[in-house]
């Protein structure tokens, strides 16, 4: 059973990995950390990482960027392994990470999603067969109209990829609404749209003469986030210090 401390366990995510945790017989939520109180717990809830007291395997993090620094360096002095889902982080804190990493394990991924990880690593082998075949490749993501940052990063990270398998690498197309003319054949077309409560969606084309290929990851809710992080948690519990990414979760 891992034991885990919930970083952010009364905000939204923190509580439904709560949830999940509770359905799951793999882990168990020991403890939480959050200066709210409005919610009612199972557990003990602490304000920060230092005055918990309760033993642990591993750490969850869904809080916010502002409570990133004094939960590195806690998870640094207790050798506690942790999960990391904040976004927003500064480039001071991303060095902070990777410093973090030296003294224990540390996860961090763009997207928390079991799915997208698993499309990544299908899209990195369609790549290898498709793009020497000259295949147009494009990437259209849609999002909610609250989302302000445009295209996803979930989308960046798609392309970036499916980058990895070529040399030379393809160049990032965002807007062709300015141009008039012919797509150019090493261009990764990435479309971005926003409306209601579309919660997120992915997908990749790979189109050549007469046939086209799609990858395709849509999220109903938050949940698969959170159940991503509570597979990468139970991977990263007894784990020796280092820096890990949702990759090595579902490595095969």
């Amino acid at each position: 059973m891992v034991r885990i401390i919930m970083h952010g366990c009364n905000g939204k995510m923190g509580q439904v990995i709560t949830r999940l945790a509770a359905e799951d017989g793999n882990c168990q939520i020991v403890a939480g950390i959050d200066t709210f109180r409005g919610i009612e717990n199972t557990y003990p809830v602490f304000d920060n990482l230092k005055d918990c007291d309760v033993e642990a395997d591993v750490v969850i993090d869904f809080s916010n960027a502002k409570a990133v620094d004094g939960l590195l360096e806690a998870c640094c002095e207790k050798k506690l392994p942790v999960v990391l889902c904040t976004t927003g982080l500064s480039e001071e804190q991303l060095q902070k990470v990777e410093d973090a990493a030296k003294e224990t394990a540390v996860l961090k991924s763009a997207n928390m999603s079991l799915g997208i990880n698993l499309l990544m690593r299908l899209l990195k082998d369609a790549a290898k067969v498709l793009a020497p075949a000259g295949y147009d490749i494009e990437i259209v993501e849609k999002h909610h109209n609250k989302k302000v940052d445009a295209p996803s990063g979930t989308a960046l990270a798609l392309a970036d990829a499916i980058n990895e398998t070529q040399d030379p690498q393809y160049a990032y197309c965002f807007d062709r609404s300015q141009e008039r003319k012919p797509r150019e054949k090493r261009e990764i077309g990435i479309s971005a749209v926003r409306g209601g409560t579309i919660v997120g969606e992915h997908e990749v084309l790979f189109a050549g003469e007469d046939e086209v290929i799609e990858f395709k990851h849509t999220a109903y809710s938050k949940a698969v986030f959170g159940k991503g992080a509570l597979e990468a948690a139970k991977f990263l519990a007894g784990k020796p210090a280092g820096r890990y990414e949702m990759s090595d979760v579902i490595s095969f």
